[in-house]
């Protein structure tokens, strides 16, 4: 099969439901969506790479008086409600990887016959503080990323351009309608922006009722 993997950025209760610790306004509206990508990819048989914030006391990112730039209220604390992910965005059969450095070639040997999903954890906004992310990019080399999840001014926005920077190769793609924006005038910038550095910006629907990925599907 073509490389092609889904990317799911923290679609996790404390940023999705109302009543979350770090709520994004109006996260719940994108569920539906979310939920209709996650099962798109698993009949068509596309991986899911997934991220989850996965927090402890003192971690760097939790303050109690929160920048909302660098540093941010409480929320999804390990083993809490709260730091689950939901039941919509579920994944099959996930390989977890913890942000510490795990030996390359055993996580590769490990990555190279798994057939499941891949969640990373980690403890600070960036994906890419999980030591393992590099490694694992370069057994799955994909050539096409679709991305969605939230939140589109932080998380997501570390995620894209940390792509942009470590695999320039990639065509990405962002699924402006399954994403949302902590602020939503920063978020239309980064939109703007992204678009400039080659990043597609699709609607859902064009991924699930307009078939783009279909040609690319059957060249794998």
């Amino acid at each position: 099969m073509s490389s092609l993997i889904f990317w799911d950025v923290d679609t996790q209760y404390d940023f999705m439901k109302p009543d979350g610790k770090l709520y994004i306004p109006r996260a719940e509206a994108i569920i539906p969506t979310l939920e209709r990508l996650t099962a798109y990819a698993h009949a068509k048989g596309i991986r899911i790479v997934a991220s989850a914030d996965d927090h402890s006391p003192g971690d760097r990112e939790l303050s109690e008086t929160p920048d909302f730039v660098t540093s941010y209220p409480v929320h999804c604390m390990r083993g809490t409600p709260g730091q689950a992910r939901l039941a919509e965005t579920a994944l099959n059969n996930p390989i977890v990887i913890e942000p510490e450095p795990q030996d390359p070639e055993t996580l590769a040997a490990r990555i190279t016959v798994h057939r499941g999903d891949i969640l990373f954890n980690k403890h600070w906004f960036d994906v890419f503080s999980n030591a393992n992310v590099d490694t694992v990019l370069r057994i799955l080399n994909p050539d096409v990323i679709v991305m969605y999840g939230v939140a589109l001014d932080v998380c997501n926005k570390y995620a894209i351009e940390g792509l942009l920077n470590h695999r320039p190769q990639t065509k990405l793609y962002l699924v402006t309608d399954a994403t949302k924006a902590i602020r939503f005038e920063v978020g239309e910038h980064l939109l703007r922006d992204w678009g400039d550095e080659g990043v597609r910006l699709v609607r859902a629907e064009e991924i699930l009722e307009d078939g783009i990925l279909d040609r690319y599907l059957r060249a794998g």
